[in-house]
């Protein structure tokens, strides 16, 4: 019997955190071209309920042992921000089963490559958060959604802002019983849909992954007897279909 009220349970849990707003923004990872400023990214709220949705962007510094600290954007005395990546808007109503979309605008100087953390975050609407709803209307908001479990999950991207001048040059490396990529461009590359398999027409693989590699950076694995590995490398919009044995 508990077994069942436990079961239950869960599904009256999952049936209440679904009647509220859910949202999707798509892909994870986004690239701003070396001759765009601005991108546009949707999000989509496929829950019962609307969705408040604030936008928020840090910055990804990162360190040479690859690891990165987040740091909030600086900002002038007036509030702007003249050098990073802003969000246009940065608050979203989205209706049920509706989308809006949001630009990315970036400002500043493009020498160099940049990296943005931006998180798309649901949220109940206060006073004085820029969603101008009325007290009203924010209160038979809050209402609606006490009357069950909540689960108003967000998602956090990673933006790249390549160079003005991007620069690709992938050097490969296929010698003895190690492949060696090597970025000696500017602006990064993607090995996506990275599969290790045991044939070529083997099911039995590694699970599929994606990788990004930085300028002045490797994306290297040693090749073993009877493997095949395939992978798609992205310099920018060209595609090259890789096939290693």
């Amino acid at each position: 019997m508990k077994r069942v009220c436990a079961g239950l349970g869960l599904l009256l849990c999952a049936l209440s955190a679904q009647a509220g707003p859910s949202i999707n923004v798509g892909d994870f990872y986004d690239y701003l071209r070396g001759d765009k400023s601005t991108y546009l990214k949707r999000v989509f709220n496929g829950g019962t309920k609307t969705a408040f949705v604030k936008v928020n962007i840090t910055e990804m510094l990162y360190k040479p042992d690859g690891t990165y600290d987040e740091v909030p954007l600086k900002t002038e005395a007036d509030g702007s921000v003249r050098n990073g990546l802003i969000a246009s808007p940065a608050r979203l109503i989205v209706p049920a089963g509706g989308v809006q979309s949001t630009r990315l605008l970036f400002m500043g100087e493009r020498d160099k490559e940049r990296y943005f953390r931006v998180r798309y975050l649901p949220v109940a609407p206060e006073k004085d958060d820029e969603f101008q709803v009325s007290d009203e209307e924010r209160e038979a908001y809050k209402n609606t959604l006490a009357g069950g479990v909540q689960v108003m999950a967000g998602y956090g991207t990673v933006f790249f802002v390549r160079p003005k001048d991007s620069r690709f040059d992938t050097k490969i490396e296929n010698g003895g019983q190690r492949y060696v990529m090597r970025n000696a461009g500017n602006t990064v590359v993607l090995v996506d849909e990275f599969k290790d398999c045991a044939g070529h027409d083997s099911t039995d693989c590694a699970p599929t992954t994606k990788n990004h590699i930085f300028p002045g950076r490797t994306f290297s694995f040693d090749k073993k007897a009877g493997r095949v590995y395939r992978f798609y490398l992205w310099e920018g919009d060209a595609q090259r279909r890789i096939e290693v044995r």
